[in-house]
């Protein structure tokens, strides 16, 4: 029924930064391809390691691995995306700071999500379980999940949106993080689709 009003518009290529097991990326990678208008073209890890490697391999998309020297320097980096025709970033577990550089040559148009509700439990080495267990020491009777733009400090930029889920007295990091990724999965790929829409 859309087809026709979608044919037209460009196409927002995704280019999606893991460092790990890359199921978020996965899960917006099958959200996308069958979408009109927004594909995730290419996976970029730090970790050569990573089995986002072949979650990208598995779905047939390109995956480049970026070692330190390539990583710092910025006419390779904007060359890859230009390649692949980068209109925007989505950071989904990648646990490097990203370079202002790259910032201003996306204003707005790089976003990441984070396992817990920032403005607590963000910053340097705030990851996966660590993020978990901080939230469980501490006594919080509520995590979630927040999507927000990336700047130049790590969790800082602005807040996009934020999902809620409880947190129970018998919580272990393990147990909270399934619920945790129940949101990513359900909320992520639908925010980046309206975040992109209004672009």
């Amino acid at each position: 029924m859309n087809q026709p009003e979608n044919k037209n518009k460009p196409v927002t290529r995704i280019a999606v930064f893991a460092s790990g097991s890359g199921t978020n990326a996965e899960n917006l990678i099958k959200h996308f391809s069958t979408h009109p208008s927004i594909e995730v073209a290419l996976v970029v890890t730090n970790n050569p390691d990573a089995y986002v490697l072949k979650r990208a391999e598995d779905a047939g998309v390109p995956a480049v691995v970026m070692d330190k020297e390539y990583r710092i320097s910025q006419d390779s980096v904007m060359k890859l995306l230009e390649k692949h025709g980068i209109g925007f970033i989505v950071l989904a577990g990648y646990l490097l700071l990203i370079p202002s550089w790259l910032v201003r040559q996306f204003p707005e148009k790089i976003v990441n999500i984070h396992p817990a509700l920032l403005p607590r439990y963000g910053g340097k080495g705030m990851y996966g379980e660590h993020v978990h267990r901080a939230v469980i020491d501490s006594g919080d009777k509520e995590s979630g999940i927040t999507i927000h733009y990336v700047n130049e400090q790590y969790d800082q930029g602005d807040i996009i949106f934020q999902a809620r889920c409880p947190v129970f007295d018998e919580d272990t990091p393990e147990t909270l993080a399934k619920r945790i990724h129940e949101l990513e999965y359900l909320h992520f790929p639908v925010v980046i689709e309206k975040l992109i829409a209004q672009k």
